[in-house]
């Protein structure tokens, strides 16, 4: 098919982001979480350009003022008004991939992580904006299948990174058993091998472990992950099993992945005692730089750390992500990235 989903530190056109309102989860907590989602998109117009989603008028000038309180570049941000359930473009926006080098959006059906949250508004909202050349001219492809862009990643030669706990779980496609979900993969997506991981989760994390939590490529046949370090704590087992089945990973020439191991945080809680997914795999790679979320540990310096040698060549910028984890995701779910030529 000539078609490719390139890797996430490809040139890209362009990042998404679905700003919170009243009518979300995050109503109780508009004014903790406006600032950070302020700050991600001043730091993302600083490299390349922001769509941003609004609900109206009002809300758009609302959100105006939001970034002008955080200096972010105005001429980088451009709005589409469209109803929303939540904030999490990472699961409902489309997912671009290039067909003969040319961007196509592949708008996949999103059903709230296996119909646990309304979705109803956000499945439509690529079909809105598409409706509002959004996109310009960039054909939008609808598929009739189940799938969030966190639960996938790619190293943009071949190899696709997923979880057999999120793919597979019968709320998402029951009719598809693995093969039929691997073909549709390979199809719509021009991959040509699944990788697929059996450990690994994150409490607090609703998605049936999204690999963007846990795992994800970068430059260079790299793997970066989550590693837990210590023996005590409820993920020990689970992620070293994760890190042995990492080791085994072979990419499409049958070379192993080099792993660079992201740093344990210590456990943050919410108000009821709830553990929160604090993960330093949730980062975002844009033109030029890295966004990475950042918990207010003492491992904060060296996740920057390890993420500057997975990528050298690229300015790498901290963000507090605590406000974030409240509803149980973080920086990278939040966002969804366009390849170049796509805006």
């Amino acid at each position: 098919m000539n078609r490719r989903l390139p890797p996430e530190w490809a040139p890209q056109s362009g990042v998404m982001l679905t700003w919170p309102h009243a009518g979300t989860d995050w109503a109780a907590h508009l004014d903790t979480v406006e600032p950070v989602f302020a700050e991600i998109a001043s730091q993302i117009a600083r490299h390349e350009p922001v769509l941003i989603v609004v609900t109206g008028t009002s809300h758009r000038q609302h959100v105006e003022q939001q970034l002008i309180r955080h200096s972010c570049l105005l001429t980088q941000v451009h709005f589409a008004i469209a109803p929303s359930n939540d904030t999490w473009a990472r699961d409902h926006g489309p997912i671009g991939v290039l067909t003969h080098d040319q961007p196509r959006l592949l708008d996949f059906i999103f059903n709230g992580w296996g119909n646990k949250h309304p979705a109803d508004l956000d499945n439509g909202i690529t079909r809105e904006l598409q409706r509002q050349k959004s996109f310009g001219d960039t054909p939008v492809e609808t598929i009739d299948f189940v799938l969030e862009g966190g639960s996938i990643d790619t190293d943009g030669a071949g190899s696709l990174l997923t979880t057999r706990a999120c793919l597979l779980n019968p709320t998402r496609n029951p009719r598809y058993d693995q093969a039929q979900i691997q073909q549709q993969l390979k199809q719509s997506l021009g991959i040509e091998q699944i990788l697929w991981l059996s450990h690994g989760y994150l409490a607090g994390d609703d998605t049936d472990s999204h690999i963007d939590m846990l795992a994800r490529f970068c430059p260079e046949n790299t793997i970066t992950y989550m590693q837990c370090d210590d023996p005590k704590d409820e993920h020990h087992a689970e992620l070293q099993a994760m890190q042995q089945e990492l080791q085994q990973l072979r990419n499409v020439n049958g070379e192993p992945y080099r792993l660079l191991p992201l740093p344990w945080p210590a456990p943050i809680y919410n108000a009821e005692g709830e553990r929160l997914p604090a993960s330093y795999a949730n980062f975002l790679v844009i033109n030029d730089a890295v966004l990475v979320p950042q918990y207010g540990g003492s491992r904060d310096q060296q996740a920057l750390s390890q993420l500057q040698t997975a990528f050298p060549d690229r300015e790498i910028i901290g963000i507090d992500c605590r406000a974030l984890i409240e509803q149980f995701g973080s920086l990278h779910c939040l966002t969804m990235q366009f390849p170049a030529g796509a805006l």
